[in-house]
């Protein structure tokens, strides 16, 4: 019995460690090096996809970004248009902590989101106020930007609701001002 139960504490810490989280850490090694102030400055475009819990696509979208930092704070006004036609406007705001993070807030952003950014990769973590019928529901997202190259971007957003997934963005962010 003994051997069992060494073995059954074995397989579980071998279970829980392969669930490790991948930490934006991770990439400090990882080029071209991502530097906020450089990449989100100018006119962006991005281009995306929203996906149900199963994966399947359910919106597109489109979105242009003013992306500006003034006395090292920085604004990105999104102005997105899916392909229903319906059109919102979100306006981040990034406030730098030191050691490569950010507080991040936006109007339908409850509390501070918290970006932290090593290497070609930054990770935002907030919790996003989303319509839902006739309410609103609050989804948790875990956000990670991967820089590919000087002027391309791309994004995935894991939404999770009581700790459930419940859907997934994955977008494109494209400079468009190539001078910079």
């Amino acid at each position: 019995m003994m051997f069992y139960n060494r073995l059954l504490s074995l397989a579980l810490l071998l279970t829980l460690s392969a669930c490790s989280s991948i930490s934006v850490d991770d990439y400090a090694l990882e080029q071209p090096t991502f530097i906020p102030e450089q990449f989100f400055n100018g006119p962006l475009l991005a281009s995306g996809v929203l996906k149900d819990r199963s994966g399947r696509v359910i919106r597109r979208f489109s979105a242009d970004i003013n992306a500006y930092w003034r006395d090292g704070v920085g604004t990105l006004e999104e102005d997105f248009v899916f392909d229903d036609g319906e059109e919102s406007r979100r306006v981040w705001t990034l406030t730098p902590d030191g050691d490569g993070s950010y507080t991040a807030t936006a109007g339908d952003v409850v509390g501070p989101g918290r970006a932290s950014v090593a290497g070609n990769a930054m990770f935002l973590d907030y919790v996003l106020r989303v319509p839902y019928g006739d309410r609103t529901i609050d989804l948790a997202i875990d956000d990670r930007m991967y820089l590919l190259s000087h002027d391309l971007l791309i994004n995935e957003s894991q939404m999770r609701k009581f700790g459930f997934r419940v859907g997934e963005i994955v977008l494109t962010i494209q400079r468009q001002d190539a001078a910079n």
